[in-house]
């Protein structure tokens, strides 16, 4: 599955907690060279941090914030000083939000999108010109994006969005031979129970075909899978890693 990931450069956004932080690691495993950004500096980033060193010297871990265009431009230029170029750019940070739609406030509108699509747009756009011919961008969206749900009208529209900014994405990045796709998750257990109430994660769990809840594993191979030569006639779909709902 992995094929093909040894030496390849890669940057990983949200890079330090739940699924962004299993995806650096799987790829500094599988061989590649990894910088994962986080804009907090907790504990965990210093975890990944040390995780990361254990592997290789090489790895990098920043604190960026990927809402501010100040902070992923310095992004583009430590790529361009550690790496030169990248052959994996992962956007993955993302914020979840529940409010029902009739008491959903435009800050509240604006700070998911901001998050989880325009961040996306920020990172990709400033550094497109040091995505390497023939490298892959991959999108964390969601599942819910194909379905809908109560309670979170705008995180839904967000990670739609990201489907319809990796269709239209790799036409006009195909000629580079750069694929871009989605990975979209179902219900992950980032934290113990997922973050939400036992009877909540059981009903979601009963929904899926394969009666468990997905991991950040699970996750990570989907995205390793599409960044690796094995996918390299893959471009511009939506994977779910749902189990089945």
């Amino acid at each position: 599955m992995n094929q093909g990931l040894e030496n390849k450069r890669v940057l990983v956004t949200g890079g330090t907690r739940g699924i962004g932080r299993t995806t650096a690691l799987a790829f500094a495993r599988a061989g590649a060279t990894v910088i994962a950004c986080h804009r907090t500096d907790t504990d965990a980033a210093a975890q990944v941090r040390r995780e990361l060193e254990e592997i290789s010297a090489d790895h990098l871990v920043t604190q960026v914030d990927v809402t501010r265009q100040q902070d992923v431009q310095r992004l583009a230029e430590l790529v361009d000083e550690r790496l030169g170029n990248l052959d994996v750019l992962v956007n993955n940070v993302g914020v979840d939000g529940q409010v029902a739609f009739g008491d959903l406030v435009s800050t509240e509108w604006d700070r998911v999108i901001d998050h989880n699509v325009t961040a996306a747009y920020r990172v990709t756009h400033t550094l497109l010109s040091q995505l390497a011919d023939r490298s892959s961008v991959v999108h964390i969206g969601s599942s819910v994006a194909l379905r809908g749900r109560a309670l979170g009208v705008h995180y839904t529209a967000s990670k739609a969005a990201l489907i319809g900014m990796c269709r239209a994405l790799c036409k006009e990045l195909g000629p580079r031979g750069i694929r871009v796709n989605v990975v979209a998750p179902g219900l992950t257990e980032t934290e113990p129970g997922a973050g939400m109430p036992a009877a909540i994660v059981e009903r979601i769990v009963g929904m899926t075909a394969l009666g468990r809840i997905c991991q950040p594993e699970d996750v990570a191979a989907a995205v390793l899978f599409l960044a690796s030569d094995a996918a390299s006639y893959i471009s511009g779909v939506t994977l779910n890693v749902d189990g089945g709902v």
